[in-house]
């Protein structure tokens, strides 16, 4: 199982991965290859109940990656890590398969009180460096997380969303309107019109005083 799943990551690196030129290499040679197979055994530990020896794992797996997994998250299948350097994945996160996570990427936690507190991501989600995807919420599949974006509630499927904190930009490939620029757009046409009929109503009464 444990091999399957490796291959399976290396597969990923190899399909999604333009620099990416043979199997071997990747596995050699791609950090966040390394960082997914320390995770793996260290999961393994996590979940049955070594858990001393999964934290040490990981975070040897840290020192030699610069990737911080802990162990207590779960992983689908066919992720790619790309570059990896500053990704953090919280203890309670579950990503799901087919995704891919770019640096400096953290699915992190908002609050200090124990049980889920990370997010939890759908499958074949791109999330862009530097995304930031904080609390205990859901990622529908086939999202994609814009470069440098903090994402602090749930997103529907099929969406993209990007920004500080972010916004749903996209929905199924389309652009989504922003409801709050419509209501101040909204606004300003009203005002617009108000100032329009103070207008007229001042030059009658002008007219009115010239007769």
């Amino acid at each position: 199982m444990l091999l399957q799943d490796i291959w399976k990551d290396v597969k990923a690196v190899q399909e999604r991965d333009p620099a990416a030129r043979s199997a071997l290499e990747v596995l050699l040679l791609y950090q966040g290859v390394h960082a997914l197979i320390w995770h793996r055994i260290a999961h393994w530990f996590w979940i049955h109940r070594m858990r001393f020896l999964g934290r040490l794992i990981s975070q040897i797996a840290r020192f030699f990656t610069l990737i911080e997994i802990h162990p207590g998250a779960s992983l689908g299948h066919g992720i790619l890590i790309d570059h990896g350097c500053g990704v953090v994945i919280g203890e309670t996160a579950v990503v799901g398969d087919n995704c891919t996570i770019y640096q400096g990427v953290t699915l992190g936690g908002v609050g200090t009180k124990k049980g889920k507190r990370h997010p939890t991501i759908g499958n074949n989600v791109m999330i862009g460096a530097g995304a930031k995807i904080l609390g205990a919420f859901e990622v529908g599949d086939n999202c994609q997380i814009a470069a440098n974006a903090v994402l602090l509630k749930p997103l529907e499927e099929n969406s993209t969303a990007a920004g500080i904190p972010a916004r749903q930009v996209k929905k199924d490939g389309f652009p989504v309107r922003d409801k709050t620029e419509a209501v101040k757009m909204e606004q300003y046409c009203r005002m617009e019109d108000t100032i329009r009929a103070l207008e007229e109503r001042l030059k009658k009464l002008e007219d009115k005083r010239n007769q």
